[in-house]
């Protein structure tokens, strides 16, 4: 069955490049970004491990641990590591599960018949540290996956987590957002002090309220 958002994040037990790993106990009180890959040594998703690690800063700012699955095993695994890091310039910071039995792979609905019976499609989900499932992706085998997205929705989840607004299309750090409508007018000055402009009476857009 496919994994909706706000379900909670099936808990796993698996071999890893970084040895073996309980989920729940290797997250901790983190958000994660788990996403698949068809197979080893396949050329888009070089790359996009290779973005992944280079990104381990950003990631890290915003508290979420990142890992990634293949079903291929672990000794080819820790080969195409080796290729990772010649070719895209990185240290592999984060750990890549060893998925044979398809064990993970069928908890999370990685496998999609319509595309292939063999392996796991391109798939992404963020899960937030209470365990739930707060955005999934799929991309077809032929377009990378931009990371920079990924950093920016969560941003958008960890912001409106906190405060009652909700982010417009296109946004990005330190931009305008917009006023939950489940706030009154009579509510928004305390709740955001920083002014806000009523384009209509459901769209109102105030300062990002968690910047100085």
């Amino acid at each position: 069955m496919a994994i909706k958002l706000g379900d909670t994040a099936p808990n796993f037990k698996a071999q890893t490049t970084h040895g073996n790993i309980d989920f729940y106990d290797w997250l901790g009180d983190s958000w994660g970004l788990l996403f698949s890959h068809p197979a080893d040594f396949t050329p888009v998703c070089t790359t996009e491990l290779g973005r992944t690690a280079a990104l381990k800063s950003e990631f890290a700012k915003r508290n979420v641990k990142a890992i990634a699955l293949s079903i291929d095993p672990i000794d080819s695994h820790n080969d195409w590591v080796r290729d990772i890091e010649e070719t895209q310039g990185v240290e592999m910071n984060f750990p890549i599960i060893a998925d044979e039995d398809r064990k993970v792979s069928e908890l999370y609905d990685m496998i999609h018949p319509n595309v292939t019976n063999k392996v796991t499609v391109r798939s992404v989900f963020i899960i937030d540290p209470n365990k739930k499932v707060r955005l999934t992706l799929t991309y077809p085998p032929s377009t990378g996956r931009n990371f920079l997205e990924l950093v920016r929705v969560i941003d958008s989840l960890q912001l409106t987590d906190n405060y009652s607004v909700a982010t417009p299309a296109d946004w990005e750090q330190g931009q305008d957002v917009v006023i939950s409508p489940n706030i009154s007018n009579e509510e928004v000055p305390d709740k955001f002090p920083k002014g806000h402009k009523e384009i209509k009476p459901y769209l109102r857009m105030t300062p990002q309220p968690d910047l100085d």
